[in-house]
């Protein structure tokens, strides 16, 4: 038995799923019908039809590694572990970019940990008096690039984000799906860095890098988008971090529940 387990506290990370969750852009949403209501059996059932990026999600290194393994095949150990919760939102507005310098600047990160990460955009999420389904999918902070190699320098065991990606917005697909939002992007890194938005990103040369330079083995530094919840009440401490999908065989990514555990008086 856990020794003083009435003196853990656990918080949850994670954001409602339902079919009004938005899904990440261009993939499919939830969609929920019951099949059977008060049948003869006395009991309720549901059908769904989803993409695995709905909600708080873990992207399993299949997602982006067609030689990767899948979510079933995923020790507890690399999902649960100690680690840090880093709050960036005191820098972060509408397309920054964070760095590895950023985050050792406000947490006590150490080698080997799991990192979570507050870029403050949780805050637009479909479900919140902010909500911005806008900001929180196509203008939220992402990672410079040297995040990578520091990433696998620091053994990190998988990251989690509390918006729409773990890579910058404009490092995805929805640069060339939203031109207009990749174009005002481009102003704003020219007045905020010096440098256009394909100076920064250039493409296709670190094209999503955050997915397909980390995912696959040796390193496989996966990641959770979309965690939220009570993340706020657990900013800048160690504690005891995890994060559960389903035991999804060939499953490429998979709903989670994210969770903190911390020891109180």
């Amino acid at each position: 038995m856990i020794k003083n387990w009435d003196k853990i506290k656990v918080y949850d990370l994670s954001i409602p799923t339902s079919h009004l969750t938005p899904p990440w852009p261009t993939y499919e949403p939830l969609q929920v019908k019951f099949f059977k209501r008060l049948a003869p059996n006395g009991a309720n059932g549901q059908l769904i039809t989803t993409s695995n990026h709905v909600g708080t999600h873990l992207d399993g290194p299949l997602h982006f590694d067609t030689a990767g393994r899948d979510i079933a095949s995923l020790e507890m150990d690399k999902l649960v572990g100690p680690g840090v919760v880093v709050d960036l939102s005191d820098i972060t507005e509408d397309w920054s970019i964070y760095t590895p310098a950023d985050i050792m600047e406000r947490a006590d990160v150490r080698k080997g940990d799991i990192l979570f990460i507050n870029t403050g955009y949780h805050r637009y999420g479909f479900d919140q008096p902010e909500a911005d389904e806008r900001r929180y999918m196509l203008r939220h902070p992402g990672p410079s690039l040297d995040f990578i190699p520091w990433l696998k320098e620091m053994e990190i065991k998988y990251i989690a984000v509390d918006c729409g990606s773990a890579d910058h917005p404009m490092n995805t697909k929805i640069r060339d799906w939203e031109p207009r939002e990749a174009e005002a992007c481009d102003r704003f890194m020219k007045e905020r860095y010096g440098k256009g938005l394909n100076e920064m990103y250039p493409w296709p040369d670190v094209y999503q890098a955050m997915h397909i330079d980390l995912f696959p083995q040796p390193d496989e530094i996966i990641h959770v988008e979309c965690i939220g919840g009570q993340i706020d009440e657990v900013l800048g401490r160690r504690m005891i971090l995890g994060t559960f999908p389903w035991k999804f065989q060939y499953g490429e990514s998979a709903f989670c529940r994210c969770v903190a555990f911390e020891e109180v008086e």
